[in-house]
């Protein structure tokens, strides 16, 4: 850490004095922590399984291995969740780096080969808040149908107000264009006689489907190509997680994590709203690349991230990579059965032509 990450606390003492005869109050008294304590305390902490910042304070001043990591400092359990969510959020990926760096030099890993494999994390997320694109596209898909249908409408008990207006289109629709058309719809049919359903449905469009394209509109870029987010995270996929133990597959927002792994040390991570971890691969080995600068030489994974996108990238990146495709193991056992087969077809073609003719 660069020293202008020195961490000040808060602290809720006052100190009283006297100045000329007038009692006065000083400013709280500021205690500052040098970072390094800090992420010794919290590392450890994660490492017994203490992730709460009162339950970190408490073991500061109760645990003698926590008392001999901060050197009987004593920050308070604001200053540890401030360090770690203002200044460490930013920060742990190259301390991590620097860590398999160090390890690189000693000899306890090597940065040449890469195994790589993921799992999926379950997120703190509320999933029964989620938000489909699919639904999002037949939302709008709706919209345009029933807007086109008022058009329509409006052109049938209106040929002559109509009939000189340009042509219009109801695909990609956005807000200014339906409330251009339902305002002109409006303007049309306001001193025609016309069901009360029909006028409702006017009044209902021009309340609702501009507020609703906005939202769907805001939906869209935070889905970025998902297929879903979680309303309370929006960063987390819904995804099918793995059976739980009555063997019920669970759809629940979450981060597909991919780590590449070395002598059982992990080298570099990378968290991915992608469920599938054939798309993953190429951005966590780009990712690679920008924290040591090099891409590993190898790179060896499961069927489950070959693809023809991540072969042609790894033989344009000259990797060597050993990545089965989906089907190799069933392929294979068809070639073993078909080679057995002619092996045996073979033999017994064999023994019949050395038997003796009868005579």
């Amino acid at each position: 850490f660069n020293q202008k990450f020195f961490f000040s606390s808060r602290r809720r003492h006052t100190r009283y004095g006297t100045v000329t005869g007038v009692q006065t109050c000083a400013l709280p008294i500021s205690s500052v922590y040098h970072p390094r304590m800090l992420l010794k305390v919290l590392v450890y902490g994660y490492l017994c399984n203490i992730y709460s910042s009162r339950k970190l304070e408490e073991a500061l001043k109760q645990n003698v291995h926590f008392m001999w990591l901060s050197a009987m400092n004593r920050p308070d359990h604001n200053t540890l969740n401030r360090f770690r969510s203002e200044r460490l959020k930013d920060e742990i990926k190259q301390i991590f780096s620097q860590v398999v760096k160090l390890l690189a030099s000693e000899g306890h890993v090597s940065l040449q080969t890469a195994f790589v494999d993921g799992t999926k994390i379950e997120a703190r997320a509320n999933r029964y808040t989620f938000v489909w694109g699919r639904a999002i596209k037949r939302s709008k898909e709706r919209i345009e149908q029933q807007l086109e249908e008022l058009w329509n409408y409006t052109q049938e008990v209106a040929k002559e107000e109509t009939k000189d207006v340009d042509p219009i289109t109801f695909t990609a629709i956005d807000r200014q264009k339906v409330e251009a058309v339902v305002e002109q719809i409006d303007r049309v049919l306001k001193k025609k006689k016309i069901p009360s359903r029909v006028r409702q449905k006017i009044n209902y469009a021009r309340k609702n489907w501009p507020q609703k394209l906005d939202q769907y509109q805001q939906q869209e870029q935070i889905l970025k190509g998902r297929n879903s987010f979680s309303k309370t995270d929006t960063d987390a996929t819904f995804m099918r997680m793995k059976d739980d133990h009555m063997r019920n597959g669970q759809l629940k927002p979450a981060y597909n994590l991919q780590i590449s792994t070395s002598n059982q040390f992990i080298l570099h991570y990378s968290t991915h709203a992608n469920p599938t971890d054939t798309k993953t691969l190429i951005p966590h080995l780009e990712s690679f690349q920008s924290n040591y600068g090099k891409l590993p030489q190898e790179v060896v994974a499961d069927a489950g991230y070959g693809s023809e996108e991540n072969y042609q990238y790894m033989a344009t990146q000259k990797l060597k990579g050993y990545v089965k495709y989906n089907y190799f193991d069933k392929d294979s056992k068809s070639k073993c059965v078909t080679d057995r087969k002619s092996t045996r077809l073979n033999s017994s073609h064999s023994s019949v032509s050395r038997m003796p003719s009868s005579a």
